[in-house]
């Protein structure tokens, strides 16, 4: 398996859409204005899950460690990093530097030790990328060793220009709360610049994305009509189980994802399981191997969360809504019921009193979940919902299609 079939990055042949061409050309351009700025310069890139804005960055991020150990560019010897927030993706760009001549495993970080380190050594960096930006931490948090009040805030100290890749509706713990408000609350005073890529790049059918879009929004529509991509509902989940396992022998990358409704543990050495319907399968295991989770043949077996599968590519997945998302009969809508939520770290009470409506907060968290989960397939997805009633009605429109 090549990084190419896992992950945002092309494979060799392939290139960049028009759109990513220009936004790399921009990125490239505004970073080298304004690198003698005296306030940290903000380019901020904004895309929807599967919108390509990882492989932007990891493309504008190898030309410019190219450019900086060329005697002839502006940006000779500039320090430069990128930063994710995530372990999965961050094993993704340490994988790419291994392959890549530019590269090198300490251009990749997480956010927490680079700032700390920085701090410590009283040194700035020339240019930084931050993929999944809105991972990056909103307040302190001591237990993972940040005690400042805002990542955000600490990078624009430590770098001449910083430049993000963020997604609002990717958004799942309170304490990494970002709203497009707080964003430019906190970029105020700053040069910025703003690009959005538009263009759904992960799945095949547009079609399928909107009708997700709708299913996040809590409107349901008849499934759509597609020749490209394989949308299916299951009355229990061994169906789909089996149809999981059946794609990935044929095709590969084919996996069982859920929300988190289930209880877990992460550190927990006994497994934790996911129930759906029939089905009885393991929730993913914290993964200290170097290779991403949704790579490894033995997970198959086990369910995934937006902590292993987030930034990374399926061919097919199969999506377990958990009890926290029921239906409305009388206003044919989506309910989130955030009390059966079961991931207890995401509503962990913030220390910054920022936030108005926490209860509507919840649900736009739960939202967020649902929406990175289902954009995972690039061909296929598959979608068993435990609340019986929304099961019966995603099986009547699944019936109206057919029809």
């Amino acid at each position: 398996m090549t990084l190419s079939d896992s992950t945002f990055i092309l494979p060799k042949a392939a290139e960049l859409t028009r759109q990513q061409r220009q936004v790399k050309d921009q990125i490239l351009e505004f970073a080298t204005n304004h690198l003698t700025d005296e306030k940290a310069a903000v380019f901020v890139l904004n895309g929807d899950a599967g919108s390509g804005k990882s492989a932007v960055l990891s493309t504008v991020f190898n030309e410019l460690q190219k450019a900086s150990k060329d005697e002839e560019s502006v940006l000779y010897k500039t320090d430069n990093h990128l930063l994710v927030n995530h372990n999965e993706m961050l094993k993704i760009y340490w994988e790419i530097a291994a392959q890549t001549e530019f590269l090198h495993k300490k251009d990749f970080q997480k956010p927490t030790p680079f700032i700390n380190q920085m701090v410590k050594n009283k040194r700035q960096a020339d240019i930084v990328f931050v993929d999944e930006a809105q991972l990056l931490l909103s307040q302190a948090d001591p237990f993972n060793h940040f005690r400042a009040e805002n990542q955000l805030e600490e990078l624009l100290k430590l770098t001449k220009v910083l430049v993000i890749a963020v997604d609002f509706k990717q958004v799942v713990k309170l304490k990494s709360y970002w709203s497009k408000g707080m964003l430019l609350r906190h970029l105020a005073g700053h040069a910025v610049q703003t690009m959005q890529l538009k263009q759904q790049l992960r799945m095949q059918d547009q079609k399928v994305a909107e009708w997700i879009d709708s299913f996040v929004a809590g409107k349901l529509l008849p499934l759509p009509q597609t020749r490209e991509y394989d949308l299916q509902i299951f009355p229990d989940g061994q169906p789909l189980f089996s149809w999981v396992k059946q794609h990935d022998k044929q095709s590969g990358l084919a996996r069982v994802l859920a929300t988190t409704d289930f209880p877990f543990r992460v550190y927990s050495k006994e497994p934790w399981y996911v129930t759906a319907g029939t089905l009885k399968l393991p929730w993913d295991r914290f993964n200290y191997q170097t290779k991403t989770w949704a790579s490894q043949p033995q997970t198959l077996n086990e369910v995934g969360s937006i902590y292993t599968i987030q930034g990374f590519d399926l061919n097919y997945a199969g999506v377990i809504l958990g009890p926290s998302i029921t239906y409305d009969k009388a206003n044919d809508c989506i309910v989130i019921s955030s009390d059966k939520f079961e991931d207890q770290t995401a509503f962990q009470k913030r220390h910054v009193n920022d936030i108005e409506d926490i209860g509507t907060v919840h649900v736009e968290l739960i939202r967020n979940v649902v929406n990175i989960l289902l954009k995972r397939g690039r061909y296929g997805l598959g979608l068993y919902a435990v609340d019986t009633a929304l099961r019966k009605r995603l099986l009547e429109l699944a019936d109206i299609n057919s029809k």
